[in-house]
């Protein structure tokens, strides 16, 4: 641990774990364990970029780390040379719907559309500028005109659904690029980004017939998985976290449509249909094996993504669909925090306000406090050790030891809380959740 690390660096990774969120840079300064399942997620972006396709549900509790788990694997993705685009779901963005929440998350992860030169998102207009060079190049080396090279390039995207629709708002892109017509531009990565809401104002803007509406929406992400490809990139990787909010539908027939997408994209993935995709959704335990509203509660779910029955034990098997987070260990977790400690130094072992003493005191009290989950489920346990590190720096006349004592840490609730009572009124009997 010799590396010094770039103040912004080091102030991204801190403040966002001490508000108890997943830092969206340096996340290997932080990683620790979960070797096999980052090898697992690494050789899907390898298929994703041969241009085959994966689909993974990465299963954890809350707090475990999935989101920390699905940002590292954005990163390695991005360093892939892979287009990533990501997004929470809540009950505005969904999978499937009629009302717009479909087309809402469709627009959320194109706005998040992040590149490896541009990895905070808002890339759209850079890869589709990016595409319209390699064709301009193509058409200056082959004598063509390069509307007709364009053209030439996406018509294997003629056989996707809004595939047409999709070849000439790109076209109309490079006229608005040549002519210096910016709203021309704008209102293309409008519609690329659907945000049209209408089909008239889409035909207005760009004398195109369709938009994406929430029945389109995973097929243009297929059609943008192929675009990405003809752009030079690898492939595109959709990371979709917080899938629990499906599971917390009260509306049955509503639950399940969204779950009949999920099949869909997992039967597309399987079988190789989608060029260049790749899926990782981040869901909690009940989510995943629930048989009244989780996934397992849709049976053609349920025996897709079903645990190998020769998988048990120390066994296991990261080769289905489902990869369950192996919680941290008491061994990775001092690693962890040596690593936070490392981290909150900028680097310089000359400035650690804790010794390794002090950290093993530290997990010892969390242990007495809250038991195994310190370690389980880490993020209230980082949040008061960061706090216990700013009052050190702060206070440097104080003693370690006599604060260590004093840490008041509560297991993580997630977001259990916030479920209240739902009552399902659709079914012969009501399901309360407190």
């Amino acid at each position: 641990m010799t590396t010094r690390i770039r103040p912004r660096e080091r102030d991204a990774v801190i403040q966002s774990l001490r508000a108890g969120v997943v830092p969206r840079m340096g996340q290997h300064l932080i990683q620790v364990g979960r070797t096999r399942e980052i090898e697992t997620l690494v050789s899907d972006i390898e298929r994703v970029t041969d241009g085959g396709s994966a689909f993974r549900v990465v299963i954890g509790e809350y707090g475990a780390g999935k989101t920390f788990f699905l940002n590292l694997i954005r990163a390695i993705a991005m360093e892939k040379k892979l287009v990533v685009v990501s997004a929470d779901l809540n009950p505005d963005r969904r999978l499937h719907a009629s009302g717009g929440q479909a087309r809402s998350l469709y627009a959320e992860l194109m706005r998040n559309l992040s590149t490896r030169t541009k990895p905070d998102g808002g890339a759209l207009a850079g890869v589709v500028e990016k595409f319209i060079a390699t064709a301009k190049n193509e058409a200056k080396s082959a004598g063509k005109q390069t509307e007709t090279v364009i053209r030439e390039k996406l018509a294997n995207l003629t056989e996707l659904v809004n595939g047409y629709d999709f070849a000439d708002v790109v076209a109309a892109y490079w006229k608005g690029f040549e002519e210096g017509d910016e709203k021309l531009k704008t209102d293309a990565i409008r519609w690329l980004r659907g945000e049209f809401s209408t089909r008239t104002d889409a035909r207005k803007a760009l004398g195109v017939r369709s938009i994406v509406d929430d029945a389109s929406m995973y097929d243009q992400l297929k059609l943008m998985a192929r675009f990405v490809r003809l752009a030079g990139y690898s492939g595109l990787m959709v990371s979709l976290d917080e899938l629990v909010n499906l599971y917390k539908l009260a509306n049955t027939q509503a639950r399940n449509a969204n779950y009949e997408q999920i099949l869909r994209i997992l039967n597309d993935s399987l079988q190789g249909t989608a060029v260049g995709l790749g899926f990782a959704l981040g869901g909690t335990p009940e989510f995943l094996l629930d048989t009244r509203r989780g996934l397992y509660s849709y049976p053609a779910l349920q025996s897709r993504l079903a645990q190998n029955t020769f998988a048990t034990g120390e066994l296991v098997d990261f080769s289905g669909p489902v990869v369950r987070l192996s919680s941290l260990t008491p061994e990775d977790f001092f690693v962890l925090l040596q690593k936070v400690r490392h981290v909150y130094a900028t680097g310089d072992e000359a400035k650690y306000l804790l010794p390794d003493q002090g950290i093993e005191s530290f997990m010892k009290h969390c242990s007495s406090r809250i038991g195994d989950a310190y370690f389980r489920t880490p993020r209230t346990t980082i949040t008061a050790f960061i706090n216990l590190l700013a009052v050190l720096e702060q206070n440097q006349d104080a003693d370690w030891r006599s604060l260590v004592g004093g840490v008041d840490i509560k297991a993580d609730e997630g977001g259990s809380a916030d479920l209240d009572v739902e009552v399902e009124t659709d079914e012969e009997l009501a399901s309360f959740r407190l």
